[in-house]
């Protein structure tokens, strides 16, 4: 029990309130029998209590929230165990709502306690709201509860909802690239333009030949990486830079030797990101930046897009590791390896040719994984070195994301359009026992409320787990819900 939760029961038990109770409607409540407290089993707080609003005197439980939205959060609104609730108490007026919804539909007068406790208690109240609004943690609707379901049941319905999630993403994908092919036909720049799409696109039956265009799916395995770069605050400008310095403006360089040096030229002139001044107290500084606007000098004449703002890159709150800059050079390694190297060619190589699982992971791990070198080697930002030297520019649990959330739809969509029954087999099979590495707050909390920590390693698990999430859990789509429907019926 938690320091809250003993002053709340504890108020209601010995009736500590400084004035009488009422409704919103001003119907006087009197508590004529606080109930048993419900201290073996999940459910109500208090049991059998007898409470008389207005001129009814009700018999029936209590439940005792910090915040109204803990009605909803906790399940309770689902929960038949909660249909004999008589009167709903909350500590905090936060988003205060005079009632709640029982499963059965029925309504239940919501009351805010804080105004009929004296001064000293609503102090020690609102420190222990805020105390536990620091430490919260995101709990299921059917926290405490889905422990009776079966781990068979829970890791069922987590693979059908990271196949669901997959399949989406290549659906995604795929209408991504029916835009940068149909752009191209229509010689149309992107991001300078803006542009709606009409029904003839929508209509448009795209044939083999179409698909077989080598520059879009460099292009679209360019930007959905990049994307995956720039994780949730990067990730809408990453994607603005791949469509701003294309696949079309850096052929013209990839046979140069020192191709990779003006792609970042390119890539961090093009971003905003370098420095207007050119002398720092540190010589490498002064010397990388120079050479990046040499370099930018010699390749701008050919480039027609934008330039973008520096002030909407994301430094903020971001470990340095994750900072856009260590994130651009990496990207520029992935894109000589993409360009120069054929990645996209060598990956579906080793689909058709490659049977053992564990060797196929292994390789394709080490396409992605970007060691760090040069400048960014010692460098989190333009102008200060970095106490520590950076290994990876792209490490192993970043790898694995563009893996998983990349690489392996786009293949997929590649043998789907190009028929290869045996290699889309052989990736559907990859990701379902692909094991990754790295963690992600949200599945870890996922993972820790249906005790499947270990699993949640398992890429068709992890997706899982945030489909339920974004489309079950918040969406308080328990009852559709393959756990939920079992706790809560």
């Amino acid at each position: 029990m938690s320091v809250l939760e003993k002053y709340l029961y504890d108020i209601w038990k010995e009736k500590k309130f400084v004035k009488e109770l009422f409704t919103i409607d001003e119907q006087k409540i009197e508590i004529i029998d606080a109930g048993l407290q419900n201290k073996e089993t999940a459910g109500p707080d208090f049991l059998n209590a007898r409470v008389k609003i207005g001129n009814i005197t009700f018999l029936g439980d209590i439940e005792i929230d910090s915040t109204h939205s803990n009605w909803k959060e906790h399940g309770h609104f689902l929960d038949k165990r909660f249909n004999k609730i008589i009167l709903h108490l909350v500590a905090s007026n936060e988003k205060y709502q005079p009632f709640v919804f029982t499963r059965d539909g029925r309504k239940v007068q919501s009351i805010c306690i804080v105004d009929y406790l004296d001064g000293n208690l609503q102090t020690s109240i609102q420190d222990s709201i805020n105390s536990e609004r620091a430490e919260k943690k995101f709990r299921l609707p059917c926290s405490g509860l889905n422990d009776k379901i079966s781990i068979k049941i829970k890791l069922s319905f987590l693979l059908e909802l990271g196949i669901v999630r997959f399949n989406s993403k290549s659906k995604r994908i795929l209408h991504r690239l029916k835009e940068i092919i149909y752009l191209k036909q229509m010689n149309i720049r992107e991001p300078i333009v803006r542009y709606d799409f009409g029904q003839e696109f929508f209509n448009k039956k795209f044939s083999t030949d179409e698909f077989s265009d080598k520059e879009s799916w460099q292009q679209l395995v360019y930007e959905m990486i990049f994307e995956a770069l720039g994780y949730s605050k990067n990730k809408d400008i990453m994607l603005k830079l791949a469509k701003a310095v294309n696949v079309k403006y850096l052929s013209h360089f990839k046979n140069e030797d020192s191709f990779q040096q003006l792609v970042e030229s390119a890539l961090f002139n093009v971003s905003g990101l370098v420095p207007n001044k050119k002398k720092f107290d540190e010589e490498a500084s002064s010397d990388y930046v120079r050479t990046l606007i040499e370099d930018w000098n010699k390749i701008r004449n050919k480039y027609d897009g934008p330039v973008l703002d520096a002030e909407n890159w994301h430094f903020f709150k971001l470990r340095p590791s994750n900072f856009p800059t260590v994130r651009i050079s990496g990207g520029a390694k992935l894109l000589v390896t993409l360009l120069q190297k054929d990645l996209f060619k060598n990956l579906i190589d080793m689909i058709k040719n490659e049977t053992d699982t564990g060797t196929l992971t292994y390789k394709i791990r080490n396409l992605i994984i970007m060691k760090e070198e040069g400048f960014w080697r010692d460098h989190f930002v333009f102008d200060k070195k970095s106490k520590e030297p950076i290994k990876y520019s792209i490490g192993i649990s970043r790898a694995d994301e563009i893996i998983v959330n990349v690489l392996f739809p786009i293949l997929l969509l590649y043998f789907e359009i190009f028929p290869d029954t045996e290699s889309s087999k052989r990736i559907k099979n990859l990701f379902i026992k692909y094991i990754q590495e790295g963690s992600n707050k949200l599945v870890n909390q996922v993972a820790a409320e249906l005790d499947l920590i270990k699993a949640s390693r398992k890429s068709v698990n992890y997706q899982g787990m945030i489909e339920l999430f974004r489309n079950y859990c918040i969406k308080e789509r328990c009852l559709e819900c393959k756990i939920g429907e079992k706790i809560f019926n």
